[in-house]
């Protein structure tokens, strides 16, 4: 497990790679586990092309494979401005509602302060109008930096079914979808295992896992745990300083319940690998863990920013997809497995016409092969 890092590993120009727009997947494939997956064994110093069901060959009796449980809501709103202009919000954060103090006039609605994004011809003002639908409205609190504004919400009716009905999933600006997200993004973009709504982007990492294979790793002696990190619209957030060390993570609502907690600790005491899938339950684990890596039931804000250097105190392996150039969720993935190792995987998985990011393909990064 990579723990050193050299001084060229904190300079942003060192986490650059050339990407043909090809190789930037823009749908899923037919079934989730028919993937590629490029499995870079950091001991053996090797890689391999396989299949992702062929995932289960690499795990042993014993370890513990870790998935992200948040669901993604439907955060982008499309809608009018009261002077009837269109408008777009997209939400930053799932809204949490409470009944509405201040127009008890008007039996029935409820109110949720978010923070969002507003794409409209003009720029709305504090006061403009925000039109969804009769029962969906907001109100423009406040203008802040990063083109963000406060909104009030309000609404009559239950607050998830109004999303549903009058938003989107807000795909990832590489997805081009001219007519909006279709109905197999509803499917495909969401984990088989996601429960828990509040993430503005999928953990995709967790896309490729079908049901029948999680049977088939289960079967195998292999335990799984949830975590729950909601994906916020950080992790699109460019990196703009020159030194990596300089730059400020994005803060994720995070849970560790404590049923996962003793599954970690207990599978870590027997000898068995923790395997993360995807980044999110890296950093989730990483942030719930104590300095010799006994992990605690945690709730909150996990702000934990992992680039070269990070002593990792929980996650062996990780299965992850093909991320960004120049972005934090490459700094952690090279502080695991070395930023060489995984520039070079990158390279090796461009020439062999790989899928990258969010519908695209997966790798896996081995730092610990089973005992015996």
């Amino acid at each position: 497990m990579e723990s050193m890092a050299s001084n060229a590993d904190f300079f942003l120009a060192s986490y650059q790679f050339v990407l043909p727009e090809e190789n930037i997947a823009q749908r899923p494939l037919s079934r989730r586990d028919s993937s590629r997956l490029l499995v870079v064994d950091c001991l053996a110093g090797e890689t391999r092309d396989r299949k992702f069901a062929d995932i289960c060959d690499y795990l042993a009796p014993g370890d513990l494979l870790v998935v992200n449980n948040t669901r993604v809501f439907p955060a982008r709103l499309l809608g009018r401005k009261e002077t009837g202009g269109k408008a777009e919000l997209l939400i930053l954060e799932y809204p949490v509602g409470e009944a509405d103090s201040y127009n008890g006039d008007l039996e029935g609605w409820q109110q949720a302060e978010v923070l969002g994004l507003v794409k409209s011809a003009k720029r709305p003002q504090p006061g403009g109008q925000l039109l969804f639908s009769e029962n969906l409205v907001g109100t423009v609190r406040e203008i802040l930096g990063d083109g963000k504004v406060r909104v009030t919400l309000r609404y009559r009716g239950d607050l998830a079914r109004l999303l549903e009905a009058h938003g989107q999933l807000p795909l990832p600006p590489y997805i081009r979808r001219e007519e909006g997200q279709s109905e197999e993004d509803r499917q495909r973009y969401q984990t088989v295992y996601a429960e828990n709504p509040g993430a503005v982007a999928a953990p995709t990492a967790g896309l490729h896992f079908t049901p029948e294979l999680l049977v088939r790793i289960q079967a195998k002696g292999v335990r799984i745990a949830q975590v729950t990190l909601h994906v916020g619209y950080g992790t699109f957030a460019p990196v703009r300083v020159e030194d990596i060390r300089e730059h400020a993570i994005h803060a994720e609502y995070l849970k560790v319940s404590e049923e996962t907690a003793a599954l970690v600790n207990e599978t870590r005491a027997a000898g068995g690998r923790i395997w993360a899938v995807g980044t999110t339950s890296v950093r989730a684990l990483e942030f719930a863990a104590e300095p010799m890596g006994q992990v605690l039931a945690r709730s909150g804000f996990c702000d934990l920013y992992i680039y070269p250097g990070y002593q990792f105190r929980v996650v062996d392996n990780l299965i992850t997809n093909f991320h960004l150039p120049q972005s934090s969720l490459l700094f952690l993935v090279s502080a695991l497995a070395g930023r060489a190792r995984i520039l070079a995987a990158y390279g090796e998985a461009v020439e062999k016409g790989y899928r990258f990011y969010s519908y695209g393909d997966a790798m896996v990064l081995i730092t610990k092969h089973p005992q015996g």
